[in-house]
């Protein structure tokens, strides 16, 4: 292992002869080395110190596993294991046993991972990393075998896994043995996944073939270095397939992250920090409240409001619920989570803009937040498709509410929409079918869920994250059967008596909570902008710590029943 220490630096290192600009550098050995990007020539030491990431074009090098280590593990906590495992060659491959004595002599490795146990930032856990040095990372019996042992002794011990994926993909030499490895690592991480611990991911170049068809797209989250290609046919064998040039940027880490099969893109720099901030908020830790934690009521915020106002119409809110200029989901987020870390992505389509989730922190207590997010301005609600979710939006939400049942988290859900999207590719993903299987499957999460309507709440839309434990509303939010304007052309023909709808459809906060559909009023002295957030982020805030209290000893089966029993009595 390296004596020196990888460190960022704060400085861009140059060419050191400008007068050869332009011109093929002759790089001496190991005093420059080539940058396969942008061609040119980067100073090792400062290579070296910038975490081997190109200081011209921020290329993200491939690293050994020993370098690895060196930057993810806390300074002497790594423990190696399954150092020496015998040599196999199941097929009696002419020539293999003898060209991994090559490799393991050239790389100083005995096989293409390492793995063992390391301390990130304080927390424990089993760590494997693959090193493409060693026959371009190719996963035969040891490979296949380490890992499971890895996860077998992490599983034992409790303790969540990091694996380090970078493969060409099965091991060819030792053929159908060398396939059985994807089954078996699979299981190892299904009994890890079944004993309600932790496995990241992080994929980084390259990551293909029988890697990536097994435990590389298997993490709870799923984390890729910039840049990584990622696949499981690689490019060259897809363009002869289909006889057709690749799209630029193809496989490539950027485009997993918008087909919504990674949560997150990490710099090699922040990649330590990110893990760690990832295991903290994965640590079982207690909340404990205490009386003078929050406050009760109802109405703290309403008791000095203006006794005088005039009393609101529902088309009054309506208007107000759909203002560009109201508060979002993200905001709220913002204002009343600690350390919130957003993942991406349905693992089966895309990643949604309208739809936001990962997980965070709220008086102790770790929980997962999904948010229906709106734009600001015409560019953002483009991007946010106006708060209109797609079936991987919702696709999306309920993977990370599985994973919040997974790891005992409660929900908290806001809730920002007029209405599921309705259109052609959102019918041909099956846009009902999401909604349907959010419904579903919420119904029996063993982990309390609130729902919180902050703006418009439109139909099986809004229902797809409403299926709770309790739903509050803020004052000035609607939650309807449909939109105004949309009942009053069914039922009348003429959608411009919108504003008598909305009257006659109950779709008020006051309204709903004299029906019993909704449990509690979040009080709006103004409405929510970004001019008094805080003030009703405080309340939504100390109301959370009161639900998460309540909740705090309840056991799962209680919760399910409570939640049945709620809908069940409508």
């Amino acid at each position: 292992m390296f004596n020196g220490v990888f460190k960022k630096t704060s400085y861009i290192a140059i060419d050191r002869d400008d007068k050869d600009a332009g011109k093929e550098p002759s790089i001496p050995d190991g005093l420059w080395e080539k940058c396969p990007v942008c061609k040119k020539a980067v100073y090792t030491e400062d290579l070296r110190n910038n975490y081997k990431t190109c200081t011209k074009c921020g290329h993200h090098f491939r690293l050994t596993s020993k370098e690895r280590i060196e930057m993810l593990a806390d300074e002497g906590t790594f423990e190696e294991w399954d150092q020496e495992m015998p040599d196999v060659n199941p097929l009696d491959f002419e020539g293999y046993i003898e060209k991994v004595k090559i490799m393991q002599e050239k790389t100083d490795e005995q096989e293409a991972v390492l793995t063992g146990k390391c301390k990130i930032n304080g927390y424990d856990c089993g760590v494997a990393v693959c090193d493409s040095n060693f026959m371009m990372g190719s996963m035969g019996y040891v490979v296949g075998e380490k890992i499971t042992r890895m996860v077998e002794k992490a599983t034992a011990q409790r303790i969540p896994v990091v694996i380090f994926t970078c493969s060409g993909g099965a091991r060819m030499q030792e053929g159908m043995v060398s396939l059985m490895q994807m089954a078996k690592t699979s299981q190892a991480l299904k009994k890890h996944s079944d004993a309600g611990l932790l496995y990241i991911t992080v994929l980084t170049d390259p990551t293909t073939g029988g890697v990536t068809a097994s435990f590389a797209m298997l993490g709870d989250i799923i984390l890729a270095e910039p840049g990584a290609l990622v696949g499981f046919a690689g490019p060259r064998v897809i363009e002869q397939t289909i006889g057709q040039k690749l799209p630029e940027g193809f496989q490539r880490a950027e485009f997993l992250l918008k087909k919504g099969f990674v949560d997150l893109i990490v710099e090699r720099d922040e990649m330590k920090s990110t893990i760690s901030d990832i295991l903290r908020l994965h640590s079982n830790g207690k909340v404990t409240l205490k009386s003078a934690d929050y406050y009760h009521g109802r109405n703290v915020v309403s008791d000095v409001r203006n006794k005088n106002a005039k009393e609101k119409t529902a088309w009054d809110r309506v208007k107000i619920s759909r203002d560009s200029k109201r508060s979002t989901g993200f905001d709220y987020i913002k204002c009343i989570f600690k350390d919130f870390v957003e993942f991406h992505g349905d693992r089966y389509y895309g990643d949604d803009g309208a739809v936001i989730g990962g997980i965070a922190s709220i008086a102790g207590k770790n929980v997962t937040v999904i948010a229906q997010q709106k734009g600001k301005n015409l560019k953002e609600n483009q991007y946010r498709n106006f708060g209109m979710p797609n079936p991987e939006g919702y696709r999306k939400a309920l993977r990370l509410m599985k994973q919040a049942e997974k790891f005992n988290r409660p929900i908290i859900c806001f809730v920002d929409t007029p209405g599921a999207f309705c259109g052609i590719e959102a019918e041909e993903r099956g846009q009902g079918q999401a909604i349907a299987n959010n419904l579903y499957e919420m119904s029996s999460l063993r982990v309390p869920i609130v729902t919180i309507m902050i703006g418009e709440g439109g139909s099986g839309g809004a229902l797809a994250l409403a299926v709770a434990n309790e739903v509050w509303m803020l004052e000035n939010a609607t939650y309807s059967i449909l939109s105004p304007e949309g009942f009053a052309s069914i039922l009348w023909k003429d959608s411009r008596r919108a504003e008598e709808a909305a009257k006659v459809m109950k779709i008020t906060a006051k309204d709903l909570y004299q029906l019993k559909i909704i449990d509690k009023i979040i009080p709006e002295y103004k409405p929510s902008t970004d001019d008094n957030i805080q003030q009703i982020s405080g309340y939504i805030k100390n109301n959370l710590k009161e639900f998460l209290s309540k909740y705090e000893n309840v056991d799962a089966d209680t919760i399910v029943n409570n939640r049945y029993n709620r809908f069940r009595n409508y």
